[in-house]
């Protein structure tokens, strides 16, 4: 994030202001072009919580019974933009009954009233991107009963705030806020009456961010695949909006939304959901399966990689490894020390995950969550393969650095499966070891075999690994090799310490164990998920040793008990009490 206190975000703030007021002054659309069609998905759950006043945004509960949403006192920035991006009146719409109607009405003409001449902290360009989108997707549920004097009042917010983000887009910052600004724009400019002038810069103006920040493999600097999926979703919305008007996308626009649905689909899991790596958490329900299925493109890339993960899959079961380096400068605020961790999924349960982003937790969360040791991954004494550092350049947030330069991988077959092999060098500067791993998975997805090897392959590394061993006495290394488990597994230690079962509230029973020299212990973890007031209790299984030569091995293992059903038809899945 970039900072917000320095002179350059000061000045950009005071343009936003001032262009927003003077966009006020326009009196701009008055009538659709056409009727929009909502591509919007909210969650009933939320949208009955928000009718029952339990505010949940940001990570911060309000409960307000009988309350404007802008009558709260919002706790923080990130809040304040929550309400004022507007992305709650898809959980008012998901509902869609008179009560949801009339809060939603209420809600966005008092925030006409309030904030619509350029006062406020929505008049940032993502925000407006953001807010234009909704009300346009909605606009038939929000004008149902309205009289000309309000219906007036919406078109011409509408348009005022097309007027600004056309003049404002060019200052959101690169990847998602931008894209953000320009969907706003193309969206709203189709769909009102005399805006269609505002289309044409913004097509080209997203046709050039498609070819800057889509890399030729379909993923993003920042390597988030939930940061991705939301791109994807506005680009698929905008040429839906474009196919409406009988206008094709820009070129570069196409191919982007070609290049990204091959990659998400390798980038989902068993049960549909994302991996959740560097900041990003499983995707809004429902969101990946429209998007993917509004692109009309089937293909999942052929070699098993996808914007630096690996993807192993068999049977039921999915296996999803971050095999590159981390995310650099600027596009590494958000990143993680997570290199080589993996996540596993059976059928619509996931087993061994990360413990995910922290972000909406506060700073020291946030801060834990992007250490090693939070992923399903090799730690070392205490050492993240990747530490935090102060970014500089006016940027605000710890960039990921020190963290693994070099990361060979390779996909290959195995005897009876198929194997994933990957090393980085994370712990050479400061130990002398490299971290090398291999998983295998069975062709029937009903096990996976694990090895994780310490190496100080080269003298200088040898060396290095020889002053660390004088340092601590010759007592070794510590390592952890941790595996988190997702809440509702059922974890506990079984077979005199030797194993841990693992059952799912699919039925499915899984078995861990270990070939080593390590200890193996159950301990508490935390499962960290957005839209949560708090993070969740947890288990993690960790085998603790010590390296105490130049070569190390650690051999696990992962299967379903032989009693464990084929095929399990798991079709309950419990309701989300996102206040918990």
């Amino acid at each position: 994030m970039f900072n917000p206190d320095g002179l350059g975000s000061r000045y950009t703030r005071a343009m936003h202001r001032v262009h927003a007021r003077l966009s006020a002054m326009a009196q701009p659309a008055t009538a659709f072009t056409s009727t929009p069609e909502p591509r919007t998905i909210g969650v009933f759950a939320k949208g009955r919580q928000l009718l029952a006043g339990n505010f949940l945004f940001a990570g911060h509960l309000i409960v307000a019974p009988e309350t404007s949403i802008w009558d709260l006192d919002a706790p923080d920035e990130e809040f304040g933009q929550d309400l004022h991006g507007f992305a709650w009146l898809d959980d008012l719409a998901a509902v869609g009954d008179s009560a949801a109607r009339k809060s939603a009405q209420a809600w966005v003409w008092r925030w006409i009233d309030r904030f619509g001449r350029g006062r406020g902290p929505g008049w940032t360009p993502e925000l407006a991107g953001r807010r234009l989108i909704r009300w346009i997707n909605h606009a038939i549920f929000l004008l149902h009963g309205q009289d000309k004097e309000q219906s007036d009042a919406f078109y011409r917010s509408l348009g005022q705030q097309v007027i600004f983000l056309s003049r404002r887009w060019h200052t959101a910052p690169a990847g998602l806020p931008r894209f953000e600004a320009l969907t706003g724009v193309i969206y709203a400019g189709l769909a009102l009456e005399g805006m269609a002038q505002h289309v044409e810069p913004a097509l080209k103006a997203l046709s050039k961010e498609c070819k800057a920040q889509i890399d030729e493999q379909g993923g993003l600097a920042t390597r988030n695949p939930e940061e991705l999926l939301e791109v994807f979703t506005l680009l698929t919305w905008a040429r839906a909006a474009l196919a409406d008007a009988g206008r094709e996308p820009a070129m570069f626009h196409q191919e982007a939304i070609t290049r990204i649905a091959p990659t998400l689909r390798t980038l989902r899991h068993a049960d549909g959901s994302l991996a959740r790596f560097h900041g990003g958490g499983r995707g809004m329900e429902g969101r990946l399966d429209a998007a993917l299925a509004a692109s009309e493109i089937k293909e999942r890339n052929a070699n098993g990689m996808a914007m630096g993960y690996a993807r192993l899959s068999a049977g039921r079961t999915s296996l999803i490894v971050d095999a590159t380096v981390p995310p650099k400068g600027v596009h590494s605020v958000n990143a993680h020390a997570s290199t080589l961790a993996f996540e596993l999924t059976s059928g619509r349960r996931p087993v061994v995950v990360n413990c995910g982003s922290g972000m909406s937790f506060g700073e020291d969360w946030h801060r834990a969550g992007r250490a090693t040791p939070s992923h399903s991954a090799l730690s070392l004494d205490g050492f993240s393969s990747g530490r935090l550092g102060e970014a500089g350049n006016g940027w605000r947030e710890e960039q990921l650095i020190d963290a693994p330069k070099t990361v060979p991988v390779q996909l290959s077959s195995a005897n009876d499966g198929t194997r994933f092999e990957g090393g980085h060098d994370g712990f050479e500067a400061t130990h002398g070891l490299t971290h090398a791993r291999t998983l295998e998975l069975t062709f029937d997805g009903r096990g996976m075999v694990g090895e994780d090897l310490l190496l100080a392959m080269k003298d200088a590394n040898k060396r290095q690994f020889d002053r660390v061993m004088d340092a601590k006495n010759l007592q070794g290394v510590p390592y952890q090799v941790r595996f988190h488990l997702h809440p509702d597994v059922d974890a506990s230690v079984d077979m005199g310490g030797l194993a841990v079962s693992l059952a799912l509230k699919s039925g499915e029973l899984w078995v861990f164990r270990h070939n080593s020299g390590a200890s193996l212990s159950l301990l508490p973890s935390v499962y960290l998920e957005k839209g949560r007031l708090k993070p969740r209790a947890a288990k993690q299984i960790v085998l603790s040793g010590v390296a105490m030569e130049y070569a190390t091995r650690i051999r696990w293992s992962l299967s379903k008990a032989q009693e464990s059903a084929v095929a399990i038809r798991d079709l309950n899945r419990d309701e989300t009490d996102l206040t918990h």
